[in-house]
């Protein structure tokens, strides 16, 4: 564990000007190179007790511009186009990043980081994901996540979409003839009768294996 003095309030961790113990790699990989945090060494304690009133200021500043963008953000939908079986699961998952890009193509500047996703989505529906405009400053999101244009616009009237067990949608003006295959009751009702004692039954009228 390494000592570090925060530059500004981090989740689970602190506030600004709070030094705390955290492991190595967390300093090395997001703290430090994201400017959240210094070694909390002597010299670098002198330095953010020099510059702790100018951060205070800064950090007061992006908090209100992150407010101003919450409330433009409030109620926010986004809608995610995939893949999905019968059970509604689908084939894959939708991540931070994910999210991340559809919020910027809605206008919206934001990176992967700041959607706060606890695990990533496996199946279709309505989803609220918290997204972190600002260390004090968050909103919910929410992400439609559908298999077509038309089913997302049914969950976001607060539908349901209604699918069969295997997610196939039979459609009666397929020639599966001409696939090469039929349904099983028309394979069922295609078949010859044979009569009792056919080389294929045996004389109790059963199939023989």
């Amino acid at each position: 564990m390494i000592e570090i003095v925060l530059l500004e309030r981090v989740e689970r961790l602190g506030q600004m000007g709070d030094v705390v113990r955290v492991k190595p790699g967390f300093a090395r990989n997001f703290l430090l190179p994201q400017g959240k945090a210094l070694r909390a060494t002597k010299e670098n304690m002198r330095v953010f007790e020099s510059r702790r009133a100018q951060l205070e200021a800064e950090n007061l500043q992006r908090k209100v511009e992150a407010e101003e963008v919450a409330t433009r953000m409030e109620g926010l939908v986004v809608t995610l186009i995939r893949q999905a079986g019968g059970t509604n699961q689908l084939y894959g998952s939708v991540t931070s990043r994910d999210i991340a890009e559809s919020m910027r193509e809605a206008g919206y500047t934001v990176n992967a980081r700041q959607v706060l996703l606890e695990r990533a989505i496996k199946e279709l529906g309505m989803h609220e994901v918290r997204v972190a405009l600002h260390p004090e400053v968050s909103i919910m999101v929410t992400a439609n996540v559908a298999r077509t244009t038309e089913e997302a616009e049914i969950q976001a009237a607060g539908g349901t979409v209604e699918q069969d067990e295997t997610g196939f949608t039979f459609d009666p003006d397929i020639n599966f003839e001409e696939l090469g295959t039929l349904p099983d009751d028309d394979r069922g009702s295609r078949r010859e009768a044979r009569p009792v004692g056919d080389p294929g039954e045996n004389p109790d009228g059963e199939v023989a294996n």
